[in-house]
C-alpha cells in the first residue's frame, strides 16, 4: 500500500502542459486557491474533486492516483483485462475524517472505481460538507457500525454485512456509530460523459501508436492516386 500523491501528480500535469492555476480551474470548476493547497498538500482532494479534475482535464482519475506509468492500452475495450488487488496493494488518500484506499489504480477507463473506506467522523459537523458526485454508489459495511445521511433520506444506519445502493448526486454523509473506525467497500459507476471522453482518447492513443508502426510508403496518405500511376505510364511509353 501506498500513499497517493494527486497533488503531485496534478502539478506534474500541469506544468508539462503548460496550464496556470486559472486555466485548470477554468477546465475543472474548482478554485485555483484550492487547487493550489492541493498541489501543496495542505488538503488531500475528495473523490468529487478527483471527478471534476479527471473530467475537466480528460484523464483517467487513475493517473492522479498513480504516480507510475499506466500503459495506454489498458482501456475499456481490451479485451480479457484484469487487475489483482493483494491485502496492501491500493493507493491511499488521508484525510481528516475518513481514509480511502483506492484499488486497481493500474488500468485505466474502468466502468467502477473500487474504495475500501476507513470513516472517523462522529457527528455531521466533523465530517463537513455533504459529498456529491455524478454517478451510483454501492456501499458495503465490513465492520463497526456506519450511519448515512443523505439529503433525501431519514439516516440509515447499517451494520457488518449490510449495503445500500444509491444515487450519488444526492449530498450524502458517512458517520461512524462504533467505538472503532468503521471500514466499508463503496463502489461507484463513473459517470458516462467521463468514461466516453477516457475511451476515445484511449482509442486515439492507440490509432496514433498504429499509424506509426506502418511503413511511410504503405499509408493512404503516401498512395499513388489513379490518374498520376495513368500520366506515368503514358509518359513511360
Amino acid at each position: 500500500m501506498s500513499n497517493a500523491r494527486p497533488g503531485t501528480a496534478l502539478k506534474n500535469l500541469r506544468k508539462s502542459n503548460g496550464w496556470t492555476l486559472v486555466n485548470v480551474s477554468d477546465r475543472t470548476g474548482i478554485p485555483a486557491s484550492t487547487l493550489s493547497r492541493i498541489e501543496n498538500d495542505q488538503i488531500s482532494p475528495t473523490y468529487d474533486l478527483l471527478l471534476k479534475l479527471s473530467k475537466g482535464l480528460s484523464i483517467d482519475l487513475a493517473q492522479l492516483l498513480s504516480m507510475a506509468s499506466i500503459e495506454p492500452g489498458k482501456g475499456a475495450d481490451q479485451p480479457g483485462r484484469r487487475s489483482v488487488n493483494r491485502r496492501e496493494d491500493g493507493e491511499t488518500v488521508p484525510m481528516s475524517n475518513h481514509t480511502l484506499r483506492y484499488l486497481s489504480t493500474d488500468l485505466l477507463n474502468k466502468q467502477i472505481t473500487p474504495i475500501l473506506c476507513e470513516y472517523r467522523a462522529r457527528t455531521l459537523e466533523e465530517f463537513g460538507p455533504f459529498m456529491r458526485h455524478d454517478g451510483e454508489e454501492f456501499l458495503y459495511v465490513i465492520d463497526g457500525m456506519l450511519e448515512l445521511h443523505t439529503e433525501c433520506y431519514a439516516p440509515l444506519m447499517l451494520m457488518p454485512g449490510e449495503s445500500v445502493y444509491f444515487d450519488s448526486r444526492m449530498g450524502h454523509a458517512y458517520i461512524s456509530r462504533s467505538e472503532a473506525p468503521t471500514h466499508a467497500l463503496s463502489i461507484c459507476t463513473v459517470p458516462v460523459a467521463v468514461a466516453a471522453v477516457h475511451t476515445a482518447a484511449s482509442r486515439a492513443n492507440r490509432n496514433a501508436v498504429a499509424a506509426k508502426s506502418i511503413p511511410a510508403a504503405a499509408r493512404p496518405d503516401k498512395v499513388t492516386p489513379p490518374s498520376d500511376r495513368s500520366r506515368k505510364r503514358r509518359a513511360g511509353s
